[in-house]
């Protein structure tokens, strides 16, 4: 529907809008809830779905045409199914982004699911705070949003895409270093900013590299392919924070004496060495693609859908 050379700026946008929502929906939740109560709420969650699957269904969208790649997709029902993963296993390069995206997944999902907890711990159960910086990411990916619609992203979007996960990863790493709210506050931000740059780049690759008319497989398998492993960082989490980290850097712990100096000791420095950890390995995931050239030259080695290849 749009020139590949806009896909970034578009890609920028669709976050942008989700980023926006981040930050309004919990305010007017809270707003509301008084008066309308939870069912007041999910009823105007009913209503705005409708509305949405309503406009989609009045606006035209044109099919693309059928490719030679397309017809080589089809099949059966299980064949169909499965030609996403044939698709990505045959080309190296789409392969390792994803895997990029399974690793650095993983890692946040640890990291993340403890960012509450660890907040609530390291500021006596601040509320207010919490919340403070919970609307930092969503503003921080409003602005990071709207500097990418009006950027594009770099010429080589896999920059975007490396880059951008390395500096999540420093912005991990100092989720866990940080010892005051004005410092997760503004950390909140910077993250958040560098987050549509990753998922914008990355789509972008994508959408020029695959053929319209089998994207809707290549990209549903795509996507869980790098999300599989969120929900396992999510459940490794508490255990791991529980049974190992937090007991070990509380006052007199296993590691208190040796890592007090970097995160602080006592409820919440476990989970803040937690994050530390998962930020370092973050930025190594980002940079260490940039030695296998499959990845690297992801761009160069794959040519565009729409370009004819070169007969010999």
């Amino acid at each position: 529907m749009i020139p590949k050379e806009q896909y970034a700026r578009a890609d920028a946008m669709m976050g942008l809008a989700e980023a926006a929502s981040g930050i309004f929906a919990p305010i007017l939740a809270g707003a509301v809830y008084g008066i309308i109560r939870l069912g007041g709420i999910m009823a105007i969650d009913i209503v705005t779905f409708l509305i949405a699957i309503t406009t989609l269904m009045l606006v035209h969208i044109p099919q693309p045409p059928v490719s030679e790649t397309g017809k080589a997709a089809q099949g059966n029902l299980w064949q169909e199914s499965l030609y996403g993963f044939r698709y990505i296993f045959a080309r190296p390069s789409l392969l390792g982004l994803q895997l990029v995206f399974l690793a650095g997944n993983f890692l946040t999902g640890i990291a993340y699911t403890l960012l509450t907890p660890m907040l609530l711990s390291r500021t006596a159960n601040d509320e207010l705070a919490v919340g403070g910086i919970q609307s930092a990411f969503g503003i921080g990916g409003v602005i990071g949003g709207l500097m990418l619609s009006a950027w594009g992203g770099p010429k080589r979007k896999v920059h975007g895409v490396l880059l951008g996960w390395a500096l999540m990863g420093i912005g991990t790493a100092l989720f866990g270093l940080g010892q005051s709210v004005i410092v997760w506050f503004a950390v909140a931000f910077l993250s958040s900013v560098f987050n549509p740059l990753v998922n914008a780049s990355n789509q972008a690759i994508w959408q020029a590299k695959v053929a319209p008319d089998v994207q809707g497989r290549v990209f549903s398998t795509r996507r869980m392919i790098a999300q599989v492993t969120g929900p396992v960082g999510t459940l490794i989490a508490g255990p791991l924070a529980d049974n190992l980290f937090s007991p070990a850097m509380m006052p007199g712990g296993t590691w208190a004496g040796s890592l007090g100096w970097l995160v602080g000791v006592g409820p919440g420095a476990g989970m803040a060495l937690i994050f530390v950890i998962c930020g370092v390995l973050t930025i190594l995931i980002g940079l260490y693609p940039y030695s296998i050239r499959v990845v690297r030259d992801a761009e160069i080695i794959l040519p565009d859908h729409d370009v004819e290849p070169a007969t010999q």
